[in-house]
């Protein structure tokens, strides 16, 4: 399990770090965007990013963000990890973090990102709901999951 002090917080200094992490992840996984896309949902992360409770990072032994989470109440509302750490297990300890220590329940996931939809099934999470559009009112239907 990530212990707390390997785990940072995140400030508005850090934006250009955090959306570099978010674009690299999303070129990634999420194959069904297309450029036009990418380039419009960006500014939604920004405000996502301000719209969270609590926002952690995991940085390497330069600072640089290699991957960030951020929480509202009970759910995970992003989870990104940089393309050149994914694999390496980072997701996994988020999420053991945010379960055990900040008891989350919920995240949504785009249902065409199936790799990520495996990786929340790995973790304990169900589908309870599917919605057939994104929060913003894109054709992107979103997996509602909960902690079994």
């Amino acid at each position: 399990m990530i212990k707390i002090e390997n785990l940072h917080s995140i400030d508005k200094n850090d934006m250009d770090n955090i959306l570099d992490v978010w674009e690299s992840s999303v070129r990634s996984t999420h194959d069904f965007l297309s450029e036009e896309d990418i380039t419009s949902i960006k500014p939604q992360v920004i405000e996502g990013v301000n719209y969270v409770s609590k926002l952690l990072c995991v940085r390497n032994e330069k600072g640089i963000i290699k991957a960030f989470m951020g929480v509202y109440d009970d759910k995970i509302e992003m989870l990104f990890i940089s393309n050149d750490n994914r694999g390496s297990g980072i997701g996994k300890k988020l999420i053991e973090y945010a379960v055990n220590i900040l008891n989350i329940k919920y995240v949504d996931v785009n249902e065409q990102n199936i790799k990520a939809v495996g990786f929340y099934k790995h973790m304990g999470f169900d589908i309870f709901k599917r919605s057939e559009f994104d929060e913003q009112g894109n054709p992107f239907p979103i997996l509602h999951m909960k902690l079994k």
